[in-house]
């Protein structure tokens, strides 16, 4: 009669001990889904940030009136951009970042550090693979994102930054195959 009713205390610890992991699981994926939304915020202030800043160096370096006006088109939209994403997460109460990231700052520097074609191919390749991630990453929140405000942003910013991305990639062939209007 003991081993019985050990098995069965053993069995009742093991249940509970299972359940209390599976509400721990539980909680652990709600309070991802909030950190998922507010990284995705993060990194989303920190594409915009960098945009503005790199679209800044670009109207500085560049002769290219194509690159200029993308550059132009980088600082108005991704201010706006972000203005607006600033907004959203001050209402979620998610503290964006103040600065670009270390990332972006480098590729920043290295840019700065360059003039003319070598710049605009070096900008405008940059341009390309960044709106690349940065459109996976607004059509990924946008369907599957946790916060209804952060999901609407990513939304409505998606379709800009799938033309910014249509035309970097014709301003890049166009930088690359020396045909950029100076």
């Amino acid at each position: 009669m003991k081993i019985p009713l050990v098995m069965l205390v053993v069995m009742a610890l093991a249940t509970a001990a299972g359940a209390q992991q599976s509400s721990t699981k539980a909680n652990q994926s709600s309070s991802h889904a909030v950190s998922g939304d507010s990284a995705f915020a993060m990194k989303a202030a920190q594409a915009n940030m960098a945009e503005v800043e790199l679209g800044k160096v670009a109207l500085q370096k560049t002769n290219s009136d194509e690159v200029k006006k993308f550059a132009q088109m980088m600082v108005d939209d991704h201010s706006k951009a972000l203005d607006e994403l600033k907004s959203a997460a001050t209402t979620k109460s998610i503290t964006l970042p103040a600065a670009i990231d270390a990332e972006h700052k480098k590729l920043s520097d290295r840019l700065s550090k360059l003039n003319g074609a070598a710049f605009d191919r070096e900008y405008m390749q940059a341009m390309v693979e960044g709106h690349r991630k940065v459109a996976a990453d607004l059509r990924k929140e946008s369907q599957s994102g946790s916060d209804a405000d952060l999901k609407a942003w990513a939304a409505k910013t998606l379709p800009t930054v799938e033309a910014h991305l249509k035309q970097a990639e014709t301003v890049n062939r166009g930088v690359h195959s020396g045909s950029a209007t100076h």
